[in-house]
């Protein structure tokens, strides 16, 4: 069993609730993925499904995936009529293909080092031919782009775009967030 932190998903999707209903954008991620024109949606590490339901609600098919039980109670307690699946995204395998895999909200970081490089692989081989993967994360000294870049190339994805934000704002060389797109 890999070590991952543990989360309340009722919990963490209250803190979203709460800045929605200050007026904040809580779609930013959403927004993004959709200008891709995507027609599927693999949310990887969906946490209590924020993107999916938001991807679904401007008909998009959507699978939501977390290895967290309590954020995947959560997403199926909001969205029940959407695919919810618990499982470990660095082993996840669906049979099937998606326009758009997003990993949005840090997803690299809260899996273990050594399997970060696996993730990154299962969830670029759920990219269709064609297809666009888009990941955001927080930059340190424990992962960095150059290491997140190699593992989408050895996956077969090649970078296509970058920004510092998910509304497209522009990312510079010593900035502590990054939004790539990959393309197969």
């Amino acid at each position: 069993m890999i070590d991952v932190p543990t989360f309340d998903g009722q919990q963490y999707q209250a803190r979203f609730d709460a800045l929605a209903q200050r007026g904040m954008d809580v779609h930013g991620e959403a927004a993004l993925v959709r200008s891709f024109g995507p027609a599927s949606a693999l949310d990887a590490g969906c946490g209590t499904g924020r993107v999916a339901i938001e991807l679904a609600r401007h008909g998009i098919e959507v699978v939501g995936v977390d290895v967290d039980a309590s954020m995947i109670a959560e997403a199926r307690r909001q969205a029940p009529q959407l695919a919810w699946v618990e499982a470990d995204l660095a082993t996840l395998t669906l049979d099937r293909h998606f326009d758009v895999v997003v990993l949005a909200g840090n997803v690299p970081l809260f899996c273990p080092v050594a399997t970060r490089t696996a993730l990154i692989g299962s969830c670029a081989a759920h990219v269709v031919l064609g297809g666009t993967m888009v990941a955001g994360f927080q930059l340190d000294e424990a992962f960095g782009l150059d290491e997140y870049d190699r593992a989408c190339q050895a996956a077969g994805l090649t970078l296509a775009e970058r920004w510092a934000t998910w509304d497209r704002q522009l990312f510079v060389a010593n900035g502590r967030y990054a939004v790539s797109v990959h393309r197969r």
